[in-house]
């Protein structure tokens, strides 16, 4: 059942929605910034986490993500992690991921916005405040613009995160500040950009691995979305696609 911001009236309803939001988000922010290795993709597989996900599980989106995610799982599970197919979401990662300015699908929100194609912009700066009210340090590889999608998919995870241990210990004006913080972060800048970064990522991947994320990734924002009554402007224009 999916969970709207009318349905939840008390915090104690709060508590699965954001243990299941911290879980999903937190799992596609360490996935899609971590380069493919065998030692974390075949326990991956083999660990059954593509068999059901604990938030956004109604959204359309999420079941096809989820589908062809277990269809890769399966793969693994019977056959093992072959050289050919590291190598194949070596190479997908790499052209979703590793480059700047010419890429068909940037990580980072500020070249979304930027005639130029130009990272570290206001976008940058803004997030990176968000990132230091609240003591989060990405574990960035070298100088890495602080608006990639899995940074800000990883923040949106500490939040909820957070709110859960300040219902657990009673603090409701933590409570209350995290869910508020975490509203506007989504308002600001994940939910502006987050859904046009999945649409290209599925449309430009390869495997079905990283299609199957990107759909995760989908169905997760369109949930918070509902969750917390922020409409996706889906008429957005961004020039710096256009460039």
């Amino acid at each position: 059942m999916t969970a709207s911001r009318s349905s939840l009236t008390d915090h104690a309803d709060w508590a699965p929605v954001l243990m299941g939001e911290a879980l999903l988000f937190g799992l596609l922010g360490r996935v899609l910034y971590t380069n493919p290795a065998r030692e974390w993709l075949e326990p991956l597989a083999t660990d059954g986490l593509f068999d059901d996900v604990p938030f956004a599980g109604s959204q359309d989106s999420t079941r096809h993500g989820l589908a062809l995610l277990s269809g890769w799982a399966a793969a693994v599970s019977e056959a093992g992690l072959s050289d050919e197919m590291l190598k194949a979401l070596r190479v997908d990662f790499a052209h979703l991921f590793v480059g700047e300015r010419r890429m068909a699908v940037p990580a980072w929100e500020s070249v979304y916005f930027s005639p130029e194609r130009l990272t570290f912009q206001d976008e940058t700066v803004d997030v990176r405040r968000w990132y230091e009210r609240f003591g989060v340090q990405p574990s960035m590889q070298g100088k890495e613009p602080e608006d990639h999608i899995a940074f800000e998919l990883s923040f949106v995870a500490y939040c909820a995160e957070r709110a859960v241990e300040a219902l657990e210990s009673g603090d409701e004006a933590a409570f209350g500040e995290l869910l508020a913080a975490q509203r506007a972060f989504l308002e600001q800048h994940l939910l502006r950009w987050g859904w046009k970064w999945a649409e290209l990522a599925h449309d430009h991947a390869a495997t079905d691995f990283y299609r199957g994320l990107a759909l995760l990734v989908r169905g997760g924002l369109l949930e918070l979305s509902d969750v917390f009554g922020l409409p996706i402007q889906w008429e957005t224009r961004f020039p710096g696609l256009l460039a």
